[in-house]
């Protein structure tokens, strides 16, 4: 288990730079109105799909049917990610309101992806990354 947690935390790191890094990029790309909540958007695109990734194949060592199933997973991850991106998303846009310095909306941006991804673990584990047909009224089963 203690393998698992370390594993994990380090993806984390690896997906919370991936957004934090996508955001920066968004911003010198545009940072007209709105340019703050879009970058965040974008960043928390990428930072689900990096995660994803290595959730699916390092941490549950999950193995899908087919591309639909695939899709259908990857659905169920955003869906369990909607309460853990609020997290991160109030946590980022507190700080950047209370402080309206870029480096405070970035911290406040990390905790609250160091916040959401503790949750997301526990969710991923009981609801999404499941076997195929082990969980009553999966659509696959």
């Amino acid at each position: 288990m203690m393998k698992v947690a370390v594993n994990y935390t380090i993806f984390a790191i690896v997906a919370t730079v991936a957004n934090i890094s996508a955001q920066d990029i968004s911003l010198r790309a545009y940072d007209g109105g709105h340019g703050v909540a879009l970058s965040v958007l974008v960043g928390t695109a990428v930072g689900l799909l990096v995660k994803y990734v290595l959730d699916k194949k390092y941490i549950f060592r999950y193995q899908v049917v087919n591309a639909a199933h695939d899709t259908r997973t990857f659905v169920l991850y955003a869906l369990m990610g909607l309460v853990t991106t609020a997290i991160f998303w109030g946590f980022e846009l507190g700080f950047h309101l209370a402080f309206n310095t870029k480096a405070m909306r970035y911290l406040g941006g990390v905790i609250g992806l160091a916040l959401g991804y503790y949750l997301k673990y526990w969710l991923d584990k009981r609801f999404v990354f499941v076997v195929p047909g082990a969980a009553e009224g999966r659509p696959w089963s």
